[in-house]
């Protein structure tokens, strides 16, 4: 993999808390700095499209999220999203041929220490450089095919499902 393409949408990997009531808004994206402090060896590019928490994508986000990801020149296409729709968003996303596309996200936002934002980030390049064409979901260090997976919300992690 030479290029990776960044479709960023939100969810907690972007979220900025601003108090101790847990107030809160989806910020830049952070993946550019994750990939950046990584030293990583391809180039890629940011495709900001949406600054949501997943529990608000509607049906129309998703359409403009195939869209986007569709009219990408390159084959290898990561999309960060919020973890209790990215199931959701995953299936929609079957429908486009030719690409290696994996969704990924965090529990806990990328500012924070312990996060599994990082983690996540490099299970989901891994995945991109070693799968074939399809559509994948990289969480808890693992890849899901998202026909098979769904977020516990208890135990906060991906399970098979």
């Amino acid at each position: 993999m030479q290029h990776l393409t960044i479709v960023t949408t939100g969810g907690t990997i972007d979220k900025v808390y601003f108090d101790d009531k847990s107030e809160y808004q989806i910020g830049a994206p952070s993946i550019g700095d994750i990939l950046n402090q990584l030293g990583v060896a391809f180039s890629f590019e940011l495709i900001p499209i949406l600054r949501k928490d997943s529990l608000h994508i509607t049906a129309d986000d998703r359409e403009l999220i195939r869209r986007t990801v569709a009219q990408q020149p390159h084959r290898h296409v990561l999309v960060t999203h919020g973890t209790d729709t990215m199931v959701e968003t995953a299936l929609v996303l079957t429908q486009i041929p030719q690409r290696v596309i994996v969704l990924t996200g965090a529990l806990n936002p990328a500012r924070f220490q312990g996060s599994d934002a990082v983690f996540n980030v490099g299970c989901a390049v891994g995945a991109l450089q070693s799968l074939p064409d399809g559509v994948y979901v990289a969480m808890n260090g693992r890849i899901w095919d998202p026909r098979s997976v769904r977020k516990n919300r208890a135990a906060n992690r991906f399970e098979a499902g």
